[in-house]
């Protein structure tokens, strides 16, 4: 593996669309958001306390194998979604809201620490920021039945996870853009622009807005 990097940011804020942006213009080798079904979430969603630590754990195992496959690849890559993300904004979610035991969550984050600390970090995160409106948008636009659900204070809770995360992390430069503006599907002059900032800034720490 050559150079590695991240794109992060809340649902629908444009992950996936990057990712695939920047492995065609590139030429990166793009890793997705895996899709199998995990198998505690009929039991998960039944009773949340009780199997968030089940959940999660499968979450971070399946987040970590990808990591492995990623590292072993030739060239460079590009993940939509990072084991990171698992942990600090999703698993911690839970943990605020009530639905994540103390006991539970303390086992969850000293497993996630000790394999964080074992990966090489990436060389670039690039995190994709949005405001609720445009999460909801974005969200009703790509009309996702399983999405459909999801409410503006869930998003906003996610938002300010994904802030404090941002502020705090430093294992690799952060390049944030400010996405509310930006049509990566039919504005060639964004993609232009945000190509641009990613090759100019794969080390370093910017924000950069349209």
């Amino acid at each position: 593996m050559e150079k590695f990097i991240v794109v992060a940011g809340n649902i629908g804020a444009g992950k996936t669309t990057l990712v695939e942006i920047l492995s065609n213009r590139l030429g990166f080798s793009p890793f997705y958001e895996p899709h199998e079904e995990n198998p505690y979430l009929a039991d998960f969603y039944e009773d949340m306390e009780s199997w968030s630590f089940h959940s999660q754990v499968y979450f971070l195992t399946r987040r970590l194998k990808i990591h492995k496959e990623l590292l072993l690849a030739e060239g460079s890559v590009v993940q939509d979604r990072s084991v990171y993300e698992d942990a600090e904004i999703f698993a911690r979610n839970l943990f605020l809201q009530g639905d994540f035991s103390t006991r539970d969550y303390g086992v969850y984050q000293d497993l996630y620490h000790i394999l964080a600390s074992l990966l090489p970090p990436p060389n670039l995160m690039v995190y994709l920021r949005a405001s609720v409106d445009t999460l909801m948008q974005r969200i009703a636009k790509r009309g996702r039945e399983y999405e459909m659900g999801i409410s503006r204070q869930y998003l906003a809770r996610l938002n300010n996870l994904y802030e404090d995360w941002m502020n705090a992390f430093d294992q690799c430069p952060v390049l944030i853009i400010n996405s509310d503006d930006l049509d990566l599907v039919s504005r060639p002059e964004h993609v232009d622009q945000v190509v641009s900032w990613v090759q100019n800034k794969l080390t370093g720490r910017t924000e950069v807005r349209l």
